[in-house]
């Protein structure tokens, strides 16, 4: 089984990167920290290494840099995702030798595409093995034969299948943005990272997006200062509009810009039915 290590300081993304690759029978090693990943690159040795730019401690150029350098990892390919990809970030990529940049938010079916074109032949999730050949063996006794049971039996079902699908985090966020009056709508973490976007991405709105995870942090201490429990909602309006900030569970927030603050009702009402399927899709 490929092992694929993962570097991003923010949970919200670490995770969403872990079920892709496990679904794809891949495993995952994590980083939240340059640090950490430091000591989990030397530890594991891991197959494929997937690393954000920006960081607290130590950015990934300098974990690509270290790992390309290194006199017995320096074969490991490096994905490199940022939340800007211009020719500063790929001017720097290329110098530390980076196999690859991908620019965050990011589809998952792309991000699988672009792991398994970077994995050695190796390392590389194997097909689903054929039926083995048969053998000379000890014959196996037939099982006793049961009563027949008054239900018709149960088909067998793939077990993937068995599983409640996960929501298309894309397509939920796809019905809200498509409301009369909504401009763009936006899940961000508790961190401020961009996680998934539909309709127009603003030039800013990385910057909005960190901003915006400040004012909610520092809101929700209001609440529970005053025993009000955390935060579910905050309206913001400005000269051209509204925004609107929804809580998806405890470690993401939903975005919506408004540039019709007259739907405003409506669009409360349809993000608060989206909610349950959001929470899900994380």
């Amino acid at each position: 089984m490929p092992k694929v290590l993962v570097v991003d300081d923010s949970l919200s993304v670490r995770k969403v990167v872990q079920r892709a690759l496990e679904s794809k029978r891949i495993e995952v090693l994590s980083a939240a920290s340059g640090s950490e990943a430091m000591e989990q690159i030397a530890r594991e040795a891991p197959d494929l290494i997937v690393c954000d730019v920006i960081m607290p401690d130590m950015d990934g150029y300098q974990i690509c840099d270290f790992v390309k350098k290194h006199p017995t990892l320096g074969h490991t390919p490096v994905l490199l995702i940022s939340g800007i990809v211009n020719s500063t970030v790929l001017e720097r990529a290329t110098k530390v030798r980076s196999d690859d940049v991908m620019r965050k938010p990011f589809a998952a079916d792309e991000l699988l595409h672009r792991i398994e074109s970077l994995l050695p032949a190796s390392g590389r999730p194997a097909p689903a093995a054929g039926p083995a050949p048969a053998v000379e063996s000890a014959p196996i006794p037939a099982p006793e034969p049961r009563a027949p049971r008054s239900e018709a039996p149960a088909p067998v079902a793939d077990p993937v299948a068995m599983v409640a699908p996960v929501p298309d985090l894309k397509a939920l966020l796809a019905g809200v943005a498509e409301l009369a009056g909504v401009s763009l709508t936006a899940l961000i973490d508790r961190e401020g990272a961009l996680m998934e976007v539909a309709g127009g991405l603003l030039p800013e709105a990385e910057l909005a997006g960190a901003l915006a995870a400040g004012l909610v942090e520092s809101t929700d201490g209001v609440g529970r200062a005053l025993t009000q429990g955390r935060l579910q909602s905050l309206i913001l309006e400005y000269d051209a509009g509204v925004v609107l900030l929804n809580a998806v569970g405890a470690g993401a927030m939903l975005a919506v810009v408004l540039d019709d603050p007259a739907v405003l009702g409506k669009v409360r009402y349809h993000v608060k039915k989206a909610l349950p399927d959001l929470v899900r899709a994380l």
